[in-house]
């Protein structure tokens, strides 16, 4: 007999927790998820769940109620021991957006691995699984000793600019980075297009100055595509120096959108046509302006839980690279209540 599944959410992507549910037909717990008058987070799992399956979603960023990074990581670490203690079968944190990811290694001395600490405090709380989404670093991973699902934004993004008519020979798929050619190689396939690399160096943290362009561009709209975007100087420097070698026009897309600082600004005054990234973050196309095109990665991640459950394949929902759906839904599982609203 399947377990029913149970999900929670805290406090810095409640949307997207309700919009899982949803898809899963299925509920958001309740819980309690706040502040004592000293600022130090208060949870309190506010039903049964001994014996049973529980996912816990949180992204790790900032939240529009004005909670800091560290406080969403705080209610994931305090949510995830509440439950343990609480006698849940299997703990596994859905974290869309995995927070201090950038930090994954030392680039000098007298500095920490910070995503290796997360990861350290996860699994110290009680957490037995990991569904994430676009790791910044795929090795990552193994800084867990526990199963890691990273799943990928990628057919979301590519089924949306199909039906903008971006593929094909009139596009070229284009890497801001080096770094990140692996991911523009599987958008150029899905969208059968050919593929450049900008070339840039970092001279201080967050900046960046593009150096070359390798592929060719003229002509064609570029399509750049990044894991994240945060001050959104690296595209915007990008978008200048493709329109210079010719590029029709430029469109970016991400799967996370972090826009730290006046990155919004930044990116509406480049010449960027359009910015696509999903709801990893709680972002809002009313807040964001004309330019941003938000998606919803609700239905990879309620497949992928369902799977999960169901003692299924994950990586069977990425398996067609060339399908234009987001993913492949296993169908319902399982008789589950009404969808209820978080208290």
């Amino acid at each position: 007999m399947i377990q029913k599944p149970l999900l929670f959410a805290g406090n810095s992507n409640p949307g997207l927790a309700k919009e899982i549910a949803g898809r899963m037909e299925s509920r958001v717990g309740s819980a309690l998820v706040d502040k004592f008058r000293n600022e130090e987070c208060r949870v309190e799992i506010r039903e049964n769940v001994r014996g049973a399956e529980v996912f816990v979603v949180q992204s790790i960023c900032k939240a529009p109620n004005g909670q800091t990074v560290n406080d969403s990581l705080m209610e994931l670490l305090l949510m995830i021991d509440a439950l343990s203690r609480a006698s849940a079968y299997r703990i596994s944190a859905v974290v869309p957006y995995y927070g201090y990811a950038k930090q994954d290694k030392k680039t000098k001395g007298r500095e920490p691995i910070s995503a290796k600490l997360v990861a350290n405090l996860m699994a110290t709380a009680g957490v037995k699984r990991l569904v994430t989404l676009d790791l910044h670093a795929a090795q990552i991973q193994g800084f867990f000793d526990i199963p890691v699902d990273n799943l990928e934004a990628t057919p979301t993004l590519c089924s949306y600019l199909k039906q903008q008519g971006l593929e094909g020979n009139k596009i070229v798929v284009v890497s801001p980075d080096a770094g990140g050619v692996a991911r523009a190689e599987r958008f150029a396939k899905r969208l059968r297009s050919t593929l450049a690399i900008v070339f840039k160096r970092r001279p201080e943290p967050d900046v960046s100055e593009v150096t070359e362009i390798v592929g060719e561009v003229d002509g064609k709209i570029a399509v750049v595509v990044d894991d994240m975007i945060s001050t959104g100087g690296t595209l915007a420097k990008a978008a200048e120096a493709l329109m210079r070698r010719g590029a029709t026009k430029v469109v970016t897309c991400a799967t996370h959108g972090i826009f730290a600082g006046d990155a919004v600004r930044v990116l509406n005054d480049s010449p960027i046509e359009k910015i696509i990234v999903t709801n990893t973050l709680p972002n809002s196309e009313s807040e964001l302006g004309e330019k941003f095109k938000v998606l919803s990665i609700a239905q990879i991640l309620a497949d992928a839980i369902k799977r999960i459950t169901a003692n299924r394949s994950v990586s069977e929902l990425f398996a067609k690279e060339d399908s234009d759906e987001p993913s492949r839904s296993v169908g319902p599982l399982l008789e589950l209540p009404d969808v209820l609203t978080v208290s």
